[in-house]
């Protein structure tokens, strides 16, 4: 059984559906189905074409918009807000859209069907499939656009701190990388998708359904646009942390060089003058101890004087 079906009048007026015929007296007719709900398959095949049921049903979909007779099959895809992952993991919707019929399946919940589904029980529901296109474009663009905003404040954070001259850690990159790249695999081609769809020629979508649908797409456009200026804002910041560890490390390297510089010799003296040989001078003699603590004092500055007179300090 489908999760919910309203017949909808010009007026916006919304009753349930009495039956599962496509079609009713009202001016279309709205089914949303859940994609496990074993009912699904046998209905479609008894009241849809096959390429429809086809496109409905199969278990993997990317966004698109192709006409098919006399209608539209529109995939599209949400930002997953449920609590069974995040939100890259991104949630799709398929769609049959004909003159008198709306058929909308899903995985897991969509929440940009729940402001249509509250507008039919207010009696306010889209007068024309064309407004309930508007306004499922419009819910997916809003919710996309929330978290495109929460990622950009995420990366200007983290660029924020190489201009207090603190780099970020590479480890605070990875996980708006990663979900970057989630929402741009599907947003992408939603973005031609919606596109085909404003562009269609089609009796289904008056003026005012036009204007309504351009603007959601507009906003769908932008947060697509914006993804990928973050991922080469984030490819960026990976590119100058990794320059300022390399800078670390060279310059740490450089200055244990210049300490093993100073050191060297002294290391050589001393190692000489512990040896137990005979024939070591100074052995006989009380002062000799701190003739040597003197000389290996006067290497060590030589060494530092050498090292700044070559500029290498």
């Amino acid at each position: 059984m489908p999760l919910l079906t309203y017949d909808i009048w010009a007026d916006g007026r919304a009753e349930p559906a009495p039956d599962l015929d496509p079609t009713g007296p009202a001016h279309y007719r709205w089914f949303h189905f859940d994609r496990d709900d074993p009912a699904l398959d046998p209905w479609c095949d008894s009241h849809l074409p096959e390429i429809v049921a086809q496109s409905l049903l199969q278990s993997e979909t990317r966004p698109r918009c192709d006409v098919f007779q006399d209608g539209l099959i529109i995939n599209l895809r949400s930002v997953n807000l449920n609590t069974d992952g995040p939100v890259d993991l991104m949630v799709s919707l398929r769609m049959w859209v004909a003159e008198k019929t709306i058929v909308t399946v899903r995985l897991r919940k969509v929440f940009a069907l729940d402001g249509i589904k509250d507008s039919c029980a207010r009696n306010d529901a889209p007068p024309t499939v064309g407004q309930f296109l508007g306004q499922v474009v419009q819910g997916l663009s809003e919710r996309t656009h929330d978290v495109v905003l929460d990622l950009t404040e995420q990366v200007e954070t983290l660029e924020d701190a190489f201009e207090n001259d603190a780099a970020p850690e590479a480890s605070h990159l990875p996980v708006p990388r990663k979900t970057i790249i989630g929402l741009r695999r599907y947003l992408v081609p939603q973005s031609a998708a919606l596109t085909a769809l404003l562009n269609l020629e089609s009796p289904m979508l008056n003026r005012l359904d036009r204007l309504h649908l351009r603007e959601a797409v507009n906003q769908a456009l932008v947060s697509s646009e914006a993804l990928e200026s973050l991922a080469a804002r984030l490819s960026a910041l990976q590119d100058h942390i990794d320059a300022y560890i390399a800078r670390q490390h060279s310059r740490n390297g450089y200055a244990l060089s210049l300490i093993a510089a100073i050191f060297l010799p002294l290391g050589f003296i001393t190692g000489l003058f512990g040896v137990n040989l005979a024939g070591m001078p100074g052995v006989g003699w009380p002062g000799a101890f701190a003739a040597l603590c003197v000389g290996i004092f006067v290497i060590a500055g030589l060494s530092f004087a050498i090292l700044k007179w070559s500029k290498l300090l």
